[in-house]
């Protein structure tokens, strides 16, 4: 785990040394759980990210934007015996690159995520005598440790303010829960579409 954690931050720390700008940003996320073989309706949960950025420039309206954010993503699932919400802590590190025309940027590229912990809270159903139960528990192990997204977005820049809107796609399944043959096992992938604001500090 300290490897993968050394591995995510090496943008920013490359970035200290070419003269890049540094910010801080946050935003709500609305974020699903989606793919295939899913028993259950998912429903995306409205949660938050925050974390810090830095800019490198390249050529002209062109650069490379590195962040490192922590991410709560998850999904709300609901069935005929169950109705829970689940919780997954990320590290992410998107490497975006970044095009500013004027006070309007583009940007996309892949993101990389390290899962810190989950946990499920809500009701399931226990038994036909018993009814419905609270379920309030880890679920790390239900869930694979990284993750592999690819992530675009755009918005505006005026002074030092950011305002953007973005969207992540998991690219593998995240489900660490196989049954025997597997072959109807549940694949889920992260889904997230984000608001932030941010602040840049420096000058360009």
């Amino acid at each position: 785990m300290k490897a993968n954690f050394l591995i995510l931050l090496l943008p920013l720390l490359a970035a200290t040394s070419a003269q890049a700008q540094f910010g801080i940003k946050a935003g709500i996320n609305g974020a699903i759980l989606d793919g295939q073989n899913i028993e259950m309706e998912t429903r995306y949960k409205t949660t938050f990210h925050a974390g810090i950025f830095a800019r490198i420039p390249v050529l002209g309206p062109l650069s490379i934007q590195p962040e490192v954010l922590y991410s709560l993503q998850g999904s709300e699932f609901r069935s005929t015996v169950a109705n829970y919400e689940t919780k997954l802590h990320y590290l992410n590190v998107p490497v975006l690159a970044r095009v500013k025309v004027g006070p309007v940027f583009a940007e996309a590229g892949p993101q990389f995520g390290v899962l810190l912990g989950a946990r499920e809270d809500g009701t399931l159903r226990i038994s036909a005598a018993d009814g419905y139960g609270p379920v309030d528990r880890p679920a790390d192990s239900n869930y694979k440790k990284t993750d592999f997204a690819l992530a675009a977005g755009a918005g505006i820049e005026v002074g030092h303010l950011i305002l953007g809107a973005r969207y992540t796609a998991g690219l593998n399944d995240i489900n660490d829960v196989r049954d025997l043959n597997g072959a109807n096992d549940p694949r889920l992938k992260n889904r997230v579409i984000q608001g932030y604001i941010g602040i840049r500090f420096g000058d360009e």
